[in-house]
């Protein structure tokens, strides 16, 4: 997919990736970007419509989905990450009621849309789906879980004409890693990294040094041979 002429839309927009993927779906050629936030944005560029946008409000994804008519790229971006130590049950709850369910309901709002335009699904997730860091252990389990939705939406929604693609990115220099002294990519970089790899048709996009280091790997082993042979029963059974 070419994102030049495409009309994109960006949740969790306000700031670090989110913010940088708008910015950079621009510089792809974007011709409209819906930037969802839970918070009024005041845009700077013509070509970019804020919409109120809070992925665990059931309301204002029905809303933000009727201001939508047409869209071609949903990238599900909006997420929460805290430090904990698995002891508390509702650090739990809150991860998994934005970055699982939250993701899951934008994607079935703007469904019909990204449907008709043969469009494609972006989950931003993060290498912590496939191995978690010990001291943020919610936010990897909701990631993990996020990409296990978003392999199986992958195999049911390609009948539909809707790619859908996961992006594990890894240490980015945002709020949400101020306090963990590791090397960490620029946002810029991440999306930038982001858009080139929807654009080469990844489905699992590497964006970052310390993700492309895995990327080889991952693609050529034995756990991604098998989701492509568990994906063929949905097709046989179509």
């Amino acid at each position: 997919m070419s994102i030049a002429g495409k009309t994109v839309l960006i949740t969790g927009a306000n700031r670090g990736i989110g913010q940088a993927l708008v910015d950079e779906a621009l510089r792809h050629g974007a011709t409209r970007v819906y930037a969802g936030t839970r918070r009024p944005l005041a845009p700077v560029d013509g070509r970019i419509t804020p919409l109120i946008l809070d992925v665990t409000d059931a309301e204002q994804i029905e809303r933000a989905a009727g201001q939508v008519e047409s869209l071609d790229v949903l990238v599900n971006n909006a997420g929460v990450a805290i430090y904990d130590d698995l002891t508390d049950r509702g650090v739990l709850a809150e991860h998994l009621a934005v970055n699982l369910f939250g993701t899951y309901d934008v994607i079935q709002a703007f469904l019909p849309q990204l449907t008709r335009s043969g469009g494609s699904i972006v989950n931003n997730l993060s290498m912590m789906a496939l191995a978690p860091f010990p001291i943020t252990p919610s936010y990897a389990a909701s990631k993990a879980a996020a990409f296990s939705m978003t392999q199986s939406l992958r195999a049911l929604l390609a009948g539909r004409g809707v790619s859908v693609h996961a992006a594990l990115t890894g240490p980015t220099d945002t709020d949400m890693t101020r306090g963990v002294d590791i090397p960490k990519a620029s946002p810029e970089s991440v999306a930038r990294g982001i858009f080139d790899g929807l654009e080469r048709g990844e489905e699992d996009i590497f964006p970052d040094p310390m993700s492309q280091s895995f990327a080889e790997s991952w693609r050529a082993g034995d756990i991604k041979a098998l989701e492509h042979q568990l994906a063929t029963v949905v097709g046989a059974a179509a």
